[in-house]
């Protein structure tokens, strides 16, 4: 469902998620986006719940750093600590850390959401119809788009014809040493891709000044505008809970 949500609305609705995480300084609100991520990936894209705890635990890793800066180390910004006197989980110092630990969670699942509903071709398409994206830049992203997957085969063809001179099949994970060995011919690889798209870029003649038509764009739907209408007030709605309770 999230997935044919127009990708500019799905990135302000996004944004402004991550905002409120940003300068909402509490707990509640930030275990409520967290779930509302979480359900968001589970219910309406009927992703496995495994998969969205797994996104959680880089963004906990990086949480956690914040939790023991600031119970630990006691560093933690005069903010934090008058944020967490207001809405005490146990000491200040555990108070601001906690919040700035669910935090990272918060906003790191508010970002998956987006990265994995949204088809980066028709964002690149929705910012340079739309939002006036220059078009060198588009066709630079389009080229680097197709040129992650072609570097991920070209490492494949490279492991597979060294495990043929070697009369072994090669390892299904590479260890240090055959992935040190294969940084220079990726490189060089990289270097001619990136030497031939700039060929084409010349030659399309990607002036700023020139019209151009943009086949395929998604365009805005009245789906789309009852999306951010209805995400948008949840997020309103949230704050005032929030603030209600503080204040009583």
């Amino acid at each position: 469902m999230l997935s044919r949500i127009h990708p500019l609305a799905k990135l302000v609705v996004c944004l402004i998620w991550i905002a409120v995480s940003i300068f909402v300084f509490d707990a509640w609100l930030q275990i409520f986006i967290i779930a509302m991520a979480a359900l968001a990936l589970i219910v309406l894209e009927r992703r496995s719940v495994l998969l969205v705890l797994a996104l959680m635990v880089p963004f906990a890793l990086f949480g956690f750093g914040f939790l023991t800066t600031s119970v630990l180390f006691r560093q933690e910004s005069d903010f934090a600590l008058q944020m967490a006197r207001e809405t005490p989980l146990g000491s200040e110092a555990f108070s601001a850390g906690i919040v700035l630990f669910l935090r990272a969670i918060a906003c790191g699942m508010v970002s998956a959401v987006f990265a994995l509903t949204t088809d980066p071709g028709g964002l690149i398409k929705a910012l340079m119809a739309n939002w006036r994206l220059p078009p060198s830049i588009g066709f630079s992203l389009f080229a680097a788009l197709q040129l992650v997957p072609d570097i991920a085969s070209e490492a494949q063809q490279i492991r597979l014809a060294r495990a043929m001179k070697k009369g072994r099949p090669p390892r299904r994970i590479p260890g240090p040493l055959e992935t040190a060995s294969l940084v220079i011919p990726l490189l060089a690889f990289a270097i001619r891709r990136a030497t031939r798209t700039a060929i084409a870029l010349e030659a399309r003649g990607l002036s700023p000044d020139r019209p151009r038509t943009i086949v395929g764009a998604p365009p805005f739907r009245r789906g789309d505008i009852t999306f951010a209408v209805l995400s948008l007030a949840l997020a309103a709605a949230a704050i005032w809970v929030v603030i209600g309770t503080g204040s009583g």
